[in-house]
């Protein structure tokens, strides 16, 4: 077993294509002028061209994904992004979580399957580490490119034997309001947060409060799934670590969900229960707010929210102004998990 304190540190990240490899995938077929300046759909501004390598921050100048788009900075990662459980403020997570306890931890994975376990976060780290650079974009139009440390999936399934009858694999998080807030009765009853205007621009959408309105009708824990074919696919990742260290508590420690051709809303924190079953699970968000969160969630540029254009993005990779840029169906994955769609209409499934 790997220790975490041994976990590859943040100058070993060279390879554009090392995840790929590492997954046995062949990258995909997405031309890396797709990121450029061009014009927007809806003709109302230009997209910002992606940066060049002198202006790329020195500290994540060597840390690219396939696409040669270089990684978010580890502080931006860690102090922005919704962790609900704790704030909706999106620039206070980083305190808010900090006294999260993270040790000991377990994960009970059970239901549909042959061999139900309780794993321990040793019995974890001990099924490998490996070096995934993913791209992450978020529902609400904002995106990062992050390096986690974890092991697909696919190994903690195998380990207990899901049955022919499950079909869907469902994802639950620590549910404890003495360290979690948000998750005490009428912690958002006040209305301070809101949504903002109709189709606001990536960079409003990034920097507003994004909850639903005071009276949704939030259920804890958090909760969300994925198609048992989706969860055995390569790129979906359990996540331990970040940037070669183990994870933070405001990014999801000790151990998190990663799919990276889904909005981040499915990518599920603080993990603590994985239970295989026949149906469909219903998601925190398909509860929370129906109309504007689905179970597939596959990012599709095509398919707008109900209040702002999905076609563009505000991607923070630490510079000033941070660029505005097209999005990419199943967020340029789409030669490894397209084919998982086949026939399925990914607006009416979304």
């Amino acid at each position: 077993m790997r220790k975490t304190s041994r976990i590859t540190p943040e100058h070993i990240y060279l390879s554009r294509r090392r995840f790929l490899k590492g997954a046995g995938l062949i990258a995909g077929a997405v031309a890396l002028n797709a990121c450029t300046g061009q014009a927007s759909g809806d003709g109302r501004q230009r997209f910002t061209p992606m940066p060049t390598a002198t202006s790329i921050p020195p500290a994540n100048r060597q840390m690219v994904d396939e696409f040669g788009d270089p990684a978010t900075p580890l502080e931006k990662i860690r102090s922005f992004g919704n962790y609900y459980e704790f704030t909706r403020s999106k620039v206070d997570i980083q305190e808010a979580a900090a006294n999260l306890v993270t040790s000991p931890w377990q994960v009970e994975v059970g239901g549909l399957v042959n061999k139900p376990q309780v794993f321990d976060l040793d019995d974890l780290l001990a099924l490998g580490q490996e070096e995934r650079i993913y791209r992450m974009r978020c529902m609400e139009a904002w995106s990062m490119v992050i390096p986690w440390t974890g092991f697909p999936l696919a190994k903690l399934l195998q380990r207990v034997e899901p049955t022919s009858a499950a079909k869907f694999v469902r994802f639950e998080s620590l549910f404890d309001p003495a360290q979690m807030p948000g998750q005490r009765p009428g912690a958002y009853a006040d209305g301070s947060h809101s949504a903002p205007a109709n189709t606001p621009e990536p960079g409003e959408v990034a920097q507003n409060q994004m909850g639903a309105s005071p009276d949704t009708p939030y259920v804890w824990p958090y909760a969300d799934g994925l198609r048992l074919d989706e969860a055995m696919h390569p790129l979906t990742l359990l996540a331990t670590g970040i940037y070669g260290k183990p994870l933070y508590p405001e990014n999801g420690a000790p151990i998190r969900l990663v799919v990276p051709w889904k909005y981040a809303f499915k990518s599920v924190k603080a993990i603590v229960k994985i239970e295989l079953v026949t149906e469909m699970p219903t998601s925190f968000w398909m509860a929370a707010m129906p109309t504007e969160h689905g179970f597939y969630a596959n990012v599709n540029p095509d398919v707008p929210h109900p209040r702002w254009s999905q076609g563009r993005e505000f991607r923070y990779l630490g510079l000033d102004p941070e660029p505005v840029i097209p999005t990419l169906k199943f967020n340029g994955y789409a030669a490894d998990v397209a084919q998982l769609y086949t026939g399925m209409d990914l607006a009416k499934n979304f």
